[in-house]
């Protein structure tokens, strides 16, 4: 078995893509949940809250060849991508394209865009609106295609397209590839576009919340006047790479990925279950041979949905007792969809090497339904742990989680 690390990171959330900014944002007492005015017209949607990206540009350097296969989750991917290989001193290394470097990358779906212009299509009797790309920008695995075909690397093709989990198992899956000696790098990740058609479903589920007049106080994980989900948008990559590769050729390492685990529910496509999600992070904690008592911090799922909530926090005490420290970060961003498991592993790698944990924004008062844990509120806090575990939960019942080591 190979030892994995990562040695690259890249990001784009409704906050920024780095620390400093996330943090800088966030010291000022913002969040990125906005009024979306532009979904007023759609009458009888309850929600008008939302998590979107408003800065980001597609880089001068990119061609229009290079382009015109990808819809905005794809730009997410690739711009992402592009970030995390130039961290890790690979971009432009020709080792990369030999077929030791493959991608594992995931989104809830493509571009929503080229799918309503099928749908005009199909409608209306008439394809000439269709061009050749348009397949390409909506298909499930785009973003993960290309990631490959930008920067030209022939190494297996994982795509995952599990709603919440996309990008936690994608991580999960680039770790496996590598620890059993199929690939000895991976770009790994997920990403999601906003898209007013996401807030629908889960306005049709009750499960989006309706703050709509101050949308700072939303969403609120864990609390017991949460009243429902923010969707946003995001996109993340990292660079996984195997342990005496990174360390032959002088790469920085963030962290150690130790744990994965993944299961599914096999009962319910949307309610969850406590057992197995409690039973996919004991998988990760035995793929990585620690003891629940090691962890010092989980990084909750924590969408701000009642059944969420309290499955989820109910399963991390049954394992974990009330003493493991746990937070969520979509009060910060919304519910990235795709992207929230690589945005999430990415800040909880960032917060143990800082020794410092941020709260779950707008927490004030836990719902006493939910599990007893040592949830962080208010401010951050001060702590030194050597294993930290990320856990995310997907409509369909699929579960995942992932456990990090500190590099020393």
């Amino acid at each position: 078995m190979r030892r994995v690390v990562i040695t690259g990171k890249g990001a784009h959330t409704s906050l920024g893509k780095d620390w400093d900014s996330i943090i800088r944002e966030i010291n000022a007492g913002k969040t990125g949940i906005v009024y979306m005015k532009e979904w007023d017209r759609y009458q009888e949607l309850n929600t008008r809250l939302a998590g979107p990206i408003l800065d980001f540009d597609i880089p001068e350097h990119w061609s229009r060849k290079q382009t015109r296969s990808m819809g905005r989750v794809s730009k997410l991917a690739v711009s992402a991508a592009e970030t995390a290989l130039q961290d890790a001193g690979l971009l432009g290394d020709p080792s990369i394209q030999d077929g030791n470097m493959g991608v594992a990358y995931g989104s809830s779906m493509g571009s929503t865009d080229e799918i309503v212009t099928f749908g005009n299509a199909i409608q209306n009797i008439h394809g000439a609106s269709i061009n050749a790309n348009a397949y390409i920008k909506i298909m499930s695995h785009t973003a993960a295609a290309n990631i490959s075909v930008y920067f030209g690397l022939k190494g297996r093709v994982v795509p995952s397209s599990s709603a919440c989990t996309s990008g936690s198992q994608s991580i999960g899956f680039a770790y496996e590839a590598i620890k059993f000696g199929k690939q000895t790098m991976m770009v790994a990740g997920g990403a999601d576009e906003l898209c007013v058609s996401e807030a629908m479903v889960f306005d049709n589920l009750y499960a989006t919340s309706q703050r709509n007049d101050t949308p700072h106080l939303s969403p609120r994980p864990y609390d017991v006047q949460r009243d429902g989900l923010v969707i946003g948008e995001g996109g993340g990559a990292l660079i996984l790479e195997e342990l005496s590769h990174a360390q032959a050729r002088g790469a920085k390492i963030y962290a150690e990925i130790v744990g994965f685990g993944t299961n599914s529910d096999g009962i319910h496509v949307t309610k969850p279950e406590t057992l197995t999600m409690e039973r996919a992070m004991s998988l990760a904690l035995e793929d990585a041979n620690l003891p629940p008592s090691a962890i010092g911090y989980v990084n909750g799922h924590g969408t701000a949905t009642e059944k969420g909530d309290i499955a989820e926090t109910q399963a991390t005490s049954r394992l974990f007792g009330n003493q493991v420290a746990i937070s969520s970060l979509k009060g910060f961003f919304g519910h990235t969809l795709g992207a929230c498991g690589t945005i999430e592993t990415w800040l909880t790698m960032e917060m143990m090497n800082r020794d410092w944990y941020l709260p779950t924004a707008n927490l004030d008062q836990v719902d006493g339904r939910c599990g007893e844990l040592d949830y962080l509120m208010h401010t951050g806090r001060k702590m030194q742990h050597e294993y930290v575990m990320s856990n995310n939960f997907a409509f369909g019942g699929i579960n995942t989680s992932l456990v990090l080591k500190r590099w020393k």
